[in-house]
């Protein structure tokens, strides 16, 4: 589908949705179309545009040139003279814009009511809240209106909508993404996060957005560690920790362990009392006096405004923001640092790379907000409001429906563990095929880390049937060859490993896979026809026949002290 289709199609979907609360400016549909125009013409002379076409909303509290930025509030509403660098970003790389969408007022929220330009309904259920505080962008994305949507999350606002919303909120390590055009919650916590309906597509965006552009400090200062492993191993809280949550989604968290412990994720139960702890000081501490310094300034000069341009409640949190003292914040800043510290041994003593949580804790209908909206909104943030007090990356993750309603899960980890949650993330209720390996992908073996990248988990050793033969490759690293013997040719059982793999992670796999090596259907030794890797048989001219060994494993510790002749050195 050509850009200009695109657009045309996603201008008819909102009209068709008549959700105009979602929205706060739609740009003109013939200027996007204009523009659509000149991204077909440079697709069609050969220019790449990785995002050609793609569509996206912006949350109205990041710079899109050309239109106002209101952060939920007419009254700070300005004329932005350039995009931000998210939006400068995607745009070069053939993204349109096409609209800003509503939010909670200054990003200040978890629930998206909380906004002169209206209640964002919940794209599933409209008399629940969509979650805030980046409301409008979510459902925009889960309505279908928009391929992708920025938003931004300081507490858990590019997470919670998305839990509520069943769609994936990516929320990328602080820094990582810069912030420049994008009006401050709080200035050192905040993260311009990406909602998709699909993964591929959001941690592309990303990856687009990512690194330093000159102006925001914290994206200058960030250096990313040279590797990090896979997560294999997670930690989940506690029964008691949320016993609590809506009906019905304790046991739809259980399910999703059991899938994860299915594909091969080890799940290591302990308190995360620190990481608790931690959340509560993000709006119950001194730090709340960032938001003040963002924009409390606006607010107490416009308190004649408050109950109409400006949400009651939101004025009442930034406002308090001017109470704490210096030493106050010092000495919230040294409690942190001794959770931090706590939540580091924490996840070193379990082993575990990560941690699983349901992203939320339950979704009240719009009017229960309204009759209790400061403690039904900290409600929300229990299980997202430390991850960038902690430093961490942070994941949402849909995982089905409870009751009707969607229902979601979040992998949280160490700075720059952005690509290790989403690999991690892509096991739940993904499709995977067993597949037979017999060579230098296997436990230990050199290539085996191409197979664990892309989420690949241990199942238990195989045998081949007696009409196989295993020969040693002329390749570096070395590697064997399998092959299926004709009828009457001797053959012998073979040993390896049974691995299960995200089915997109086999095609990825098989598409950099070198000739020889090819895939195909292997008899076990109890009569059973699975997938499994072999070699093409004009590959074995100059291979040695290491078939009695019973396996590449056993050869190569025979190799250790074997000096016969026909022995290959490793």
């Amino acid at each position: 589908m050509s850009a200009r289709e695109k657009v045309t199609a996603a201008y008819r979907s909102i009209r068709a949705a008549d959700r105009p609360e979602v929205w706060i400016s739609l740009r003109e549909e013939e200027d996007v179309l204009r523009e659509a125009d000149r991204i077909d013409d440079l697709v069609n002379e050969g220019e790449r545009l990785p995002l050609a076409g793609v569509i996206v909303a912006v949350k109205d509290n990041i710079d899109v040139a050309g239109l106002q930025t209101t952060a939920g509030a007419p009254s700070y509403a300005y004329l932005p003279a350039a995009d931000a660098t998210a939006v400068s970003r995607l745009r070069t790389a053939g993204a349109i814009v096409i609209g800003k969408t509503n939010l909670d007022q200054f990003a200040t929220g978890l629930v998206g009511v909380r906004s002169p330009y209206g209640a964002v309904r919940n794209s599933v259920d409209p008399s629940r809240i969509s979650g805030g505080s980046s409301s409008g962008s979510a459902v925009a994305v889960a309505l279908g209106l928009v391929d992708l949507a920025l938003g931004t999350d300081t507490a858990g606002s590019g997470r919670v909508p998305a839990a509520l919303n069943g769609i994936w909120g990516f929320k990328p390590t602080r820094g990582r993404v810069p912030a420049t055009g994008v009006v401050p919650a709080c200035r050192t916590l905040d993260c311009v996060t990406v909602f998709a309906r699909e993964p591929r597509l959001g941690r592309h965006a990303v990856d687009v957005m990512a690194g330093p552009d000159g102006n925001d400090p914290l994206a200058g200062l960030r250096v990313a560690p040279a590797s990090t492993r896979p997560i294999r191993r997670v930690l989940i809280p506690t029964v008691d920790e949320y016993a609590d949550i809506a009906p019905g989604w304790g046991d739809a968290f259980q399910s999703v362990i059991s899938d994860l412990q299915v594909q091969g994720v080890e799940v290591v139960e302990r308190s995360i009392e620190p990481l608790l702890a931690a959340a509560s000081l993000l709006y119950g501490g001194a730090f709340v006096a960032e938001r003040y310094s963002a924009v409390g300034a606006h607010i107490a000069e416009n308190q004649a405004l408050i109950g109409t341009d400006l949400d009651k409640s939101v004025a009442r949190i930034i406002l308090d923001g001017a109470n704490p003292t210096a030493s106050a914040l010092f000495d919230d800043m040294e409690r942190l640092d001794r959770l931090r510290l706590r939540a580091t041994e924490l996840l070193a003593d379990a082993d575990a790379d990560a941690i699983l949580t349901p992203t939320t804790t339950w979704h009240p209908t719009i009017e229960q907000v309204r009759a209790d909206p400061i403690a039904a909104n900290s409600r929300m943030g229990r299980f997202t409001n430390y991850a960038n007090l902690m430093d961490m990356a942070s994941l949402a993750v849909p995982a089905g429906t409870v009751d009707g309603l969607p229902f979601g899960v979040m992998f949280t980890g160490p700075a720059f563990s952005d690509d290790q949650l989403a690999e991690v993330a892509g096991l739940i209720g993904a499709e995977h095929v067993d597949v037979a390996l017999f060579g230098a992908h296997m436990s230990g073996g050199p290539l085996n880390y191409q197979i664990t990248q892309l989420g690949a988990s241990f199942r238990g050793s195989v045998r081949t049937s007696s009409t196989y033969r295993l020969y040693a490759l002329d390749t570096d690293p070395p590697k064997p060859g399998l092959v299926h013997v004709g009828a009457g040719e001797p053959g012998y059982p073979i040993e390896g490993e049974l691995w299960s793999m995200p089915a997109d992670g086999l095609g990825r796999f098989l598409d950099s896979l070198p000739r020889p090596m090819a895939l195909g259907k292997i008899r076990t030794d109890d009569g059973e026809l699975i997938t499994g890797f072999l070699v093409e048989p004009e590959a074995l001219e100059n291979s040695l026949d290491i078939s009695s060994y019973g396996g590449w494993t056993n050869w190569q510790r025979a190799q250790a002290t074997d000096t016969r002749q026909d022995a290959i050195p490793l």
